[in-house]
C-alpha cells in the first residue's frame, strides 16, 4: 500500500485543542458497514446504537512522563518502564546529552539511537502530562487526558477513544477490560513510501483469564480504540495472555475478534488510520473522513468519535 493513500486534507481549526465540556457531549459519527449508512449522533447515544455487543476497553493509565531538564535545557519523555527504576525514553537535545550523566532525576544509561535512551529514574514519574505536539494549548485538568476507568499506569499516550466515556454511561453497557501500555510508536507517522516497510515496536499488554474467556465467548465484541483491537487480535491468534505485541494491522487484515470499532479521527500517514482502513475499507474510510471534515467534526485526541458497526 502506498503511504500517500493515508493522506487527507484537514483544516487546522478542526484539530481539537480542548476536550468537550462533558466527556459524552462529543459528537459520534456512526457508520453501518452492512448498508453503508451514516448517522450523526452524540456520544451519549452510544447505548442506543449497540445491539448487545460486549464493550472492551483498554484500562491503561497515562504516566506523567514529560520531565524537563536543565543544562542543556530540554526534556525527557518516558516511554516504557523496563524494570524497577530502569526506563526507555526519548531525550532532547540528544546530541548534547551524554551517557552516564545525570540530568535532574534522570540518569542516561545508553543511547539506543533515534533519540531513544535507556535511563534510570529516581523515584516515580512526576513530570507533566505527555500531550501530543498538535495540542498547543494548556490542559486545565490533567485527568481529562485519562479515561475514567484508567487503572494500570504505564502509557506514554492515552487510548483516546475511551476519553468520551462517563461513569454513568459505562453503567449502561456490558464492559470488559484489557490493558495495553501505549508507546509513542503507535502514533509515530509512517515515513516509508510503502506501508509494509514501516516497523512497529512492541508494546506490553495483559489480559485476565476470566476477561479473555468472556471476550472469546461473546457473540459480538466492540473494541474501544485501536489499541484494544491490537490486543484482541493478538490473542485471537493464540498469543499468551500477557506479553508484547508487534501486530501491525493494515488493509487486507483478517479480523477474528473485533466485530465493531469505536475510534477517534486519526492523523494522516499514521498506523492508526491504516487500522481503521483495514476494518472499514480504504475508500470507505476516505469517504467518511471527507464527510467528517465537511460536517466540522473535531479531530485527534480531544476530538469526536466514530462508531463502525
Amino acid at each position: 500500500m502506498d503511504v500517500s493513500e493515508l493522506d487527507y486534507d484537514l483544516p487546522p481549526e478542526l484539530i481539537a485543542q480542548h476536550p468537550a465540556a462533558r466527556r459524552d457531549e462529543s459528537r459520534l459519527l456512526v457508520h453501518d458497514r452492512r448498508d453503508g449508512s451514516v448517522r450523526h449522533r452524540r456520544f451519549s447515544d452510544l447505548p442506543q446504537e449497540l445491539h448487545g455487543e460486549l464493550v472492551v476497553v483498554n484500562d491503561t493509565r497515562v504516566v506523567p512522563a514529560r520531565i524537563p531538564i536543565d543544562a542543556p535545557r530540554g526534556e525527557v519523555l518516558l516511554l516504557e518502564r523496563v524494570d524497577g527504576d530502569l526506563w526507555e525514553g526519548l531525550a532532547r537535545p540528544t546530541r548534547r546529552l551524554r551517557a552516564g550523566r545525570r540530568y535532574g532525576p534522570v540518569e542516561l544509561v545508553e543511547h539506543l539511537g533515534e533519540g531513544r535512551w535507556r535511563l534510570r529514574l529516581t523515584g516515580e514519574p512526576a513530570g507533566r502530562t505527555p500531550l501530543p505536539p498538535y495540542i498547543t494549548e494548556p490542559l486545565a485538568d490533567p485527568e481529562r487526558y485519562q479515561t475514567v476507568y484508567a487503572r494500570d499506569a504505564g502509557s506514554a499516550a492515552a487510548p483516546t477513544a475511551g476519553l468520551h466515556f462517563t461513569t454513568e454511561l459505562l453503567e449502561l453497557l456490558d464492559v470488559e477490560r484489557v490493558t495495553l501500555h501505549v508507546g509513542l510508536d503507535t502514533f509515530r507517522p509512517v515515513s516509508e513510501d510503502r506501508l509494509e516497510e514501516h516497523r512497529i515496536h512492541g508494546e506490553r499488554y495483559t489480559v485476565g483469564e476470566a476477561a479473555w474467556g468472556r471476550i472469546a465467548a461473546a457473540p459480538r465484541v466492540l473494541a474501544v480504540g485501536t489499541t484494544t483491537v491490537r490486543v484482541l487480535e493478538t490473542l485471537a491468534r493464540g498469543a499468551p495472555l500477557s506479553g508484547r505485541t508487534e501486530l501491525f494491522v493494515t488493509p487486507g487484515f483478517e479480523f477474528r475478534r473485533t466485530d465493531a470499532l469505536l475510534t477517534n479521527f486519526h492523523l494522516p500517514r499514521s498506523t492508526l488510520l491504516a487500522l481503521v482502513m483495514a476494518f472499514a475499507g480504504v475508500e470507505e474510510t476516505r469517504r467518511l473522513y471527507r464527510l467528517a471534515v465537511g460536517e466540522r467534526y473535531r479531530f485527534y485526541s480531544f476530538g469526536d468519535a466514530m462508531l463502525i458497526l
